[in-house]
């Protein structure tokens, strides 16, 4: 016989125990399900340890979801993943009670003060027959545990005797925490625009994996696309075209507070850049007054860089600056303000450097820290601003001299745009073929930077070859993929033997998401994962 549980509350204490109500039921059919070992499930990024108990929590029309009570943010992660199991099995599961009726197992999320989660995204699964409790110390962390749940939730239920569909989840615990704070994906929205949902979508890819930062690449020499009130025609003008001569466009101070809000909802930080001085033609055009490279502007359209530059000695460039970041600042509510600073060929060296100098101190007066492409270690800025490592390793271990922190973004491995290799179509080529094999082995602790100074990786994805979602999509995934993993997961439990088996069980969630990813034959690309069989037993 199954003994069934009732459960009207739960708490979770600190000694770890679980008071639960029970009542019994009718007898049920015993459910035999022979892939029950939690190890063997194909979690990307891989967490901290597994450990398995070979059995399963039967989810199905009896769940309930219970967050810890006056746990800011907590319910909101319970409803988050109520709405994921929905659109992922069509399982409406009820959420502190809310249209519940008969409940016999329950998935709690607690907020916890165990000093084993003294992490902010840390958390931990313990995963039993008639229950599942996700410890975390802040909402963030349970939102992370969340992502894990999903991947664990099989694409169909088991074939069983019983009167409901079940959808076993195996048992065991799971413990887990991320290498590095800051795990990034960057979308260049200025060389090709991209609507306010495909941004969306883009973001609800990379929460799954865990992801936790989106570097928007707002601005450069084909288009302007973040709306400025006090300087109306850098979108009306600067924003009007784009590579190869399209509509272009760009987001309203609305559209961007949504994207911000959309991000924050699945604990994502919005990073906005304004690339300069170089990479300004955009907003030259507009306004004439910040040229500093002797020549009219116009409208371009093309690909080549280095020819833009500001008037890096204009007292008139830095009152521009500081209504932009100023206006931008306001809309973000994330601790980062990227200012470019690549690139920038005809700019002279005292100039630029000057430059940067004078926009890190505007970036500090509104809120922020700067970051910077990795150039930007020349400038006099102290270490508290951040250089992004995407060219030069001198320039890297210019800013670890400086004692300031590094995203790890080498174009040679982490530039999304690269070609997968010499068939595909998409893409460039000028830092690399980047094979989804070499996109993941490799490691951030490679370079010799130390540790202490890495704040983490990032993978950005340049736009002059894509025109919309599905070509993005296209070079970004599965490499995003294999990303999250090197940002999240420690060195020494990655392997691309293992982890190719467990990109291939990604197929199901991909299409499920129509997301047209590029179907490496390095691959075996699975349609399922989970097979079921039940046997009734006396």
């Amino acid at each position: 016989m199954i003994k069934t549980v009732f459960i009207r509350s739960l708490f979770f204490l600190s000694l770890g125990l679980v008071i639960l109500a029970c009542q019994s039921e009718p007898e049920k059919p015993r459910i035999l399900m022979p892939e029950t070992d939690l190890a063997t499930v194909s979690l990307i990024p891989k967490p901290v340890k597994v450990i398995p108990t070979n059995s399963a929590f039967a989810l199905d029309q009896f769940t309930a979801i219970y967050t810890s009570k006056n746990a800011t943010g907590f319910d909101k992660v319970g409803e988050f993943l109520a709405e994921k199991i929905k659109a992922h099995i069509d399982l409406d599961v009820p959420v502190n009670g809310k249209k519940a009726n008969t409940v016999e197992r329950v998935i709690y999320i607690n907020q916890s003060d165990s000093l084993e989660l003294n992490a902010p995204e840390a958390y931990q699964l313990y995963i039993n027959q008639d229950s599942i409790i996700l410890n975390a110390n802040t909402a963030e962390g349970a939102f992370r545990g969340i992502q894990t749940l999903r991947q664990l939730v099989p694409n169909v239920s088991n074939d069983t005797l019983a009167a409901q569909k079940i959808w076993p989840i195996p048992s065991g615990k799971i413990t887990d925490n991320p290498n590095f704070g800051y795990r990034g994906a960057m979308l260049d929205v200025a060389r090709h625009f991209f609507s306010v949902e495909d941004v969306k979508k883009y973001i609800d890819l990379l929460a799954y994996y865990k992801i936790n930062m989106l570097h928007l690449h707002l601005t450069d020499d084909q288009g302007w696309r973040i709306e400025i009130k006090s300087w109306p025609k850098l979108t009306e003008i600067g924003g009007s075209t784009e590579v190869g001569g399209g509509p272009g466009g760009f987001y309203t101070q609305e559209d961007y507070k949504e994207i911000v809000r959309y991000a924050q909802e699945r604990y994502m930080t919005i990073i906005p850049e304004v690339d300069m001085p170089g990479h300004t033609n955009s907003a030259s055009v507009a306004y004439p007054i910040l040229n500093g490279n002797g020549k009219t502007p116009k409208l371009y359209t093309g690909m080549q860089v280095g020819f833009s530059t500001f008037d890096t000695r204009k007292d008139t460039v830095y009152a521009f600056i500081d209504d932009v970041v100023r206006e931008i600042s306001e809309m973000t509510p994330g601790p980062y303000f990227h200012m470019g600073g690549d690139e920038s060929h005809v700019t002279k060296k005292n100039d630029y450097i000057h430059f940067v100098n004078k926009v890190e101190k505007i970036v500090q007066k509104h809120g922020k820290l700067m970051i910077g492409w990795d150039e930007v270690a020349n400038a006099d800025i102290d270490s508290n601003a951040i250089a992004q490592w995407w060219a030069s390793e001198e320039n890297a271990k210019k800013a670890v001299a400086k004692n300031m922190k590094v995203i790890v973004s080498p174009a040679n491995k982490a530039y999304l745009d690269m070609k997968y290799d010499t068939l595909t179509d998409l893409g460039l080529h000028w830092a690399a073929y980047i094979p989804v094999d070499s996109a993941y082995q490799w490691s951030p602790e490679d370079y010799g930077i130390p540790k202490e100074n890495i704040l983490g990786t990032e993978a950005p994805l340049w736009s002059e070859t894509i025109t919309n979602i599905s070509e993005l999509e296209y070079l970004a995934f599965p490499r995003m993929i294999g990303y999250s993993e090197l940002a999240w997961t420690v060195p020494e439990n990655r392997d691309w033997e293992n982890y190719k088996v467990r990109l291939a069980d990604q197929a199901p969630f991909l299409e499920r998401n129509n997301v047209n990813y590029y179907p490496s034959k390095l691959i075996d690309w699975k349609k399922s994962k989970y097979t079921y069989e039940t046997i009734e037993k006396d």
